[in-house]
């Protein structure tokens, strides 16, 4: 496919996706999120795709939403009035795109290059991993704008950085550098801007090599969604189903090399060699 606001290109089995609109500073817009959405989606079905890094074009990773004059600059829909009951009626871009990520079976690294506020913020969130340049600046600036954070960022940020943090960041709306992030929990290592996507190539290597991608699938899915339950004999019942069906698969073949002391041959695929359980759970409803 053809992307118009993204570069999609796969090497080694990584997938680059790049914000690529650099002279609006990768700026958000509706377009994107539509691409961002369909590139997820992709990749997650791809068996040549095995690890996720995204990154933006230039100068900065995304500078939020594209505040371009219109009925509303947010790409909302005035003319509805939706309440709690009928809240399906409208969404907000950038919580499409991270819930295209949390369903996302491969393992998503942000290296995030500069200025990342607003959406361009939240939307890391949903990424495994966030490594980021000297230069990069963030900012949850939402209040300083008279809205509220979105793109699922209320139930993503204090689950990274925890409650404290995350209400500090929302509430000052204070853009703030890569040092401050690293040491809020926000990103996990900050690196010299020639450095970064080396880095986010190492480590993604470092997830996939001889890795099966069933069981990464598997344990991204089942950490993101068991953690949230309110007790573990989910997680127990769950792990139980996993590890049944995996051990009749790569497991096969990852003991035999362990007690053969070679390397193991994990051919396991996610289009065709996931458990018949999976997916154990049901979207909710808008």
């Amino acid at each position: 496919m053809d992307y118009s606001t993204l570069s999609y290109e796969i090497k080694d089995r990584i997938l680059t996706l790049t914000l690529n609109r650099p002279r609006v500073l990768n700026a958000f817009s509706i377009t994107m999120g539509e691409e961002l959405v369909l590139a997820f989606n992709a990749a997650s079905a791809d068996d040549e795709v095995r690890a996720i890094v995204v990154t933006g074009a230039g100068r900065a990773f995304c500078a939020g939403m594209d505040l371009q004059p219109g009925d509303n600059v947010f790409g909302l829909d005035e003319n509805q009035r939706p309440d709690v009951d009928g809240a399906g009626v409208v969404r907000d871009a950038g919580g499409v795109v991270t819930l295209a990520m949390y369903n996302c079976t491969k393992p998503i690294i942000g290296a995030v290059n500069g200025v990342a506020v607003g959406v361009g913020a939240t939307m890391t969130l949903a990424m495994d991993v966030r490594l980021a340049s000297e230069q990069a600046r963030f900012g949850f600036v939402f209040s300083k704008l008279g809205v509220v954070n979105e793109a699922c960022s209320s139930w993503f940020l204090p689950k990274v950085v925890g409650m404290s943090q995350a209400l500090d960041w929302l509430y000052s709306g204070e853009i703030f550098d890569a040092d401050h992030a690293l040491q809020g929990g926000l990103v996990r290592a900050v690196y010299a801007p020639q450095d970064l996507l080396t880095k986010a190539y190492e480590l993604a290597h470092k997830y996939v090599d001889a890795t099966s991608a069933v069981s990464i699938a598997l344990i991204r899915q089942a950490l993101y969604r068991e953690s949230s339950q309110p007790h573990p004999m989910s997680a127990h019942r769950q792990e139980s189903l996993n590890m049944f069906y995996t051990s009749m698969g790569d497991g096969k073949e990852g003991v035999a090399a362990f007690q053969g002391k070679r390397p193991a041959v994990l051919a396991a695929k996610v289009s065709t060699h996931m458990p018949p359980t999976f997916p154990w759970w049901q979207e909710p409803s808008l």
